[in-house]
């Protein structure tokens, strides 16, 4: 009973540590992100990859506590990259929208508070881009409709960016 005891102060502290480094580092990234001009999508997404981080962090500390064996966690690991693997070739899964997801947040011109047009075949979808997720991007319309629209799309459709944030100032 008494190691149980042990354990459960021990994954508290775990918790609270966590905790904490999750409201100093996003404080101290965030100020840091601000001085080098990385725009607002760029710091949301690199908040979220040093959170999830963390997380994993927390996850491997209390495996440890609780005496998750080694072999355990590697069957679980490679299971998670095996799902990743099949993710890079479903097309229309939700993990190919995370993986969209991570392209659109390095290497598509596509930023917070672009204004935008979606070319489709028979509509266009136009409106500013309010938050870019690991699944969705999310637009405004003028006409104040917000639409979603799954990560995987906007990799696949033409779009024109009217008017980009990088055209105006910069945030303080």
């Amino acid at each position: 009973m008494e190691t149980y005891v042990l354990q459960i102060i021990q994954t508290i502290v775990v918790v609270v540590v966590i905790s904490l480094a999750h409201i100093f580092t996003r404080r101290g990234v965030n100020n840091v992100l601000k001085r080098i001009n990385f725009t607002l999508q760029r710091r949301k997404i690199t908040l979220r990859m040093i959170n999830i981080l963390l997380t994993l962090t927390a996850v491997v500390f209390i495996s440890a506590i609780w005496g998750v064996k080694q072999s355990d966690l590697v069957v679980f690991v490679s299971s998670i990259l095996a799902v990743l693997g099949v993710a890079f070739v479903a097309q229309w899964s939700l993990l190919s929208n995370m993986t969209a997801g991570l392209i659109l947040f390095f290497n598509h011109p596509l930023k917070i508070g672009d204004h935008i047009k979606l070319i489709e075949k028979d509509f266009v979808i136009e409106g500013t881009v309010n938050d870019i997720t690991f699944f969705f991007v999310h637009i405004k319309t003028d006409n104040k409709e917000k639409i979603t629209i799954a990560n995987t799309v906007i990799l696949q459709k033409n779009i024109s960016i009217v008017s980009s944030q990088e055209d105006k100032p910069a945030e303080n």
